[in-house]
């Protein structure tokens, strides 16, 4: 040591004391000698400590209100340098927390450690037990996410169900009501401020009175007595760098913790489970069904943890230790049988074939099992429209999920036109993928292609997938496809022998010589060119196509005007029975002026008994806005728009199409 260090120390000394500090915190007697089983308090020391520092970190960029609380969030794990890593480390050790607090709780009840005069220790090292899991049960509400809102709310509704103080105590704890900024202002003050000072004060003391007793050696001894420095404090240093790098790998591996879409008070969450270490509560619990919730909720875990309590008096003799021994085992065991038994429960569907005898499980586990896929789909896309350039909002990103067609359009459809239409993939166009379908259809999603089905077994009006695109043009000139189940063909169908049919049928007669058919068959391909690109369903085609496409569109227009009678042995045209810009009259067909284009979407589903429609000829569809009373509207403009730009595959595609499809 230089003599201007050595003379710095000394000052430190001097003013401070630090050196027989530090030759008391290491020269502490080991009985037995150093050993490996003594690490575990050492190793939850340094996790709380990496806990304090990831979050006083994470605390700096975070945000608590229900507008900025998940967006800042997000801002952490995918914008701000290294965010994701702290943000992962201080998850996963949160994680390792607990596991370290039941090996280390577990090896002072074996060992007898709380035995006198360490009773108060034990006693305050149970209450830094609850403490750590009120650290977790508040933590898990922050991100302000589906899972931990849902999460929180059974529990916090749970805790409502005590006898007589319940209800004050879910307000105290939620700052009212309802969920809002005061129960992420309160929750955040408990988990950065309240519950960490607690903590800190209860560690205090317990190291203090573990320094003023002793290590509880474990007979018999391994080897004479030592001091802690330097092997002991070297194991327990080996240890808790085993526990900072398992940490670590854990969140390389992972690449990140959980965000799911944010909350949404209005959208409950069906998949909604606590973290894994709650999980034998949340089991637990299924036991007492109804009225008897008051006794797996408070009564019985009251009642344990009470025995947790009196465990160094219960334990003072033989036969006392035996039975803190055995409650251990049944407890450890006991939560490792019910954490089992409710992963079994949600994945049952993924291991087993659904039989009678299992129906109700089965359908149980499948439920949990779709909304958890869901609710990854959606915070999938929620994280990919915060990061396309149009950001999020300043009203918040719940807003980017209410106006965004792709996750809201299926929930619409499903509400309000599924009873009639389906949305079902046509069989000839099933796309023939070598991978994961669920998987492509995620993909396609950046595409604009929309692979999400939504069947009805028996639908009474036309498959709406792929509407106003060229397949779906083409479908309705084609003699054999206008007909099937997709188009006009579908159960009661009043337009299956209609005039369209016939018109169609007639024009590709068998009696047609072969240039004849030709021309018929070139004609109403560019009848459906025509529509299709006056439809604007054209995202998938290459600019180079498109002006290719134009001139046989061109053609098309002309046909539509009144072309078509000069190809037709009938003589006949569309604008015999609809109308087309300045040709052609209304009431009879729906109007082809712009026909499948969003306005042109919009104005139908609005009122498809217009003149402009279907008028006296139209079977069944209501209006669904705008009337007189709004009272009668079903749908607003808003919800229509996100209708009609679903079924058109019109949404934001976060990543860039470098090589858009040509046909």
């Amino acid at each position: 040591m230089s003599s201007h260090l050595r003379s710095l120390v000394d000052w430190l000394d001097d003013r401070t004391g630090v050196r027989s500090l530090l030759h008391e915190a290491l020269y502490e007697r080991v009985p037995g000698g150093a050993r490996w089983r003594y690490v575990w308090g050492s190793t939850l020391v340094i996790a709380f400590v990496a806990q304090m520092i990831t979050g006083t970190f994470l605390w700096m960029a975070y945000s608590p209100s229900t507008q900025t609380a998940w967006e800042s969030v997000f801002y952490i794990q995918y914008e701000m340098p290294g965010g994701w890593l702290l943000r992962g480390l201080h998850h996963y050790m949160a994680h390792a927390m607990v596991v370290l607090l039941a090996i280390h709780f577990a090896q002072v009840v074996w060992d007898g450690a709380y035995r006198a005069p360490r009773e108060l220790n034990f006693v305050i090292g149970v209450a830094l037990m609850l403490v750590v899991f009120g650290l977790s049960l508040t933590g898990y509400l922050l991100p302000w996410d589906q899972k931990g809102y849902w999460a929180t709310s059974v529990g916090t509704n749970l805790a409502s169900q005590a006898p007589i103080v319940g209800p004050e105590v879910k307000k105290l704890a939620i700052g009212g009501v309802d969920y809002g900024h005061h129960t992420l202002t309160r929750f955040l003050a408990l988990h950065a401020g309240v519950l960490p000072g607690l903590l800190i004060a209860l560690l205090v003391p317990h190291i203090a009175l573990f320094r003023r007793h002793g290590l509880h050696a474990t007979e018999p001894l391994k080897g004479p007595d030592a001091m802690f420095w330097p092997d002991q404090l070297l194991k327990d240093s080996v240890a808790a760098l085993g526990v900072l790098a398992a940490v670590l790998a854990l969140t390389i591996y992972s690449g990140e913790a959980e965000l799911t879409a944010p909350a949404d008070p209005a959208t409950p969450y069906n998949a909604a489970r606590p973290e894994w270490y709650f999980l034998f509560l949340f089991q637990f619990l299924k036991w007492f069904p109804g009225e008897l919730e008051v006794w797996g909720a408070f009564v019985i875990p009251g009642a344990v943890v009470t025995l947790l309590f009196l465990m160094p008096w219960i334990g003072r003799s033989r036969g006392g230790h035996l039975f803190n021994v055995g409650l251990l085992v049944v407890l450890l065991g006991g939560i490792i049988l019910l954490t089992a038994q409710a992963i079994r429960d949600d994945y049952f569907a993924t291991w087993y074939e659904r039989t009678e005898a299992n129906s109700d499980k089965y359908d149980a586990s499948q439920a949990f099992l779709d909304a958890k896929q869901e609710a990854e789909h959606e915070a999938e896309r929620v994280i990919a429209l915060a990061q396309s350039p149009e950001k999020i909002p300043p009203t918040g990103a719940l807003t980017l999920m209410a106006e965004d067609p792709f996750l809201q359009g299926p929930k619409l459809f499903t509400q309000h036109c599924a009873g009639c239409h389906t949305h079902e993939v046509d069989g000839r166009h099933k796309f023939d993928i070598e991978f994961d379908p669920k998987e492509f259809s995620r993909t396609a999603q950046n595409f604009g292609l929309n692979l999400v089905e939504i069947i009805s077994p028996k639908p009474t009006a036309p498959n709406l997938w792929g509407v106003g695109d060229k397949l779906w043009m083409q479908s309705f000139m084609s003699p054999q496809l206008i007909t099937d189940r997709n188009h006009f063909g579908y159960e009661n169908s009043p337009f299956a022998q209609g005039e369209m049919v016939s018109f169609i049928q007639e024009a590709h007669g068998e009696e047609l010589s072969e240039e004849e058919r030709k021309a018929v068959d070139e004609a109403f391909a560019s009848i459906s060119i025509a529509l299709w690109l006056d439809a604007g369903t054209t995202r998938l085609v290459h600019p180079d196509g498109l002006k290719e496409l134009e001139e046989q569109a061109t053609r098309g227009r002309e046909l539509i005007a009144g072309g078509l009678a000069e190809v037709l042995e009938s003589g006949m045209s569309c604008i015999d029975c609809h109308k087309y810009h300045d040709e052609g009259e209304l009431g009879s067909a729906p109007d082809l002026t712009g026909y499948m284009s969003r306005e042109w979407m919009i104005e139908f589903i609005r009122n498809p008994a217009s003149e402009r429609f279907y008028g006296e000829y139209n079977d069944r569809m209501p209006a669904f806005a705008p009337h007189d009373d709004p009272r009668m509207n079903q749908l607003d403009d808003k919800a229509i728009g996100l209708i009609v730009d679903w079924l058109r595959g019109d949404w934001v595609m976060p990543e860039t199409v470098e090589a858009p499809l040509s046909d």
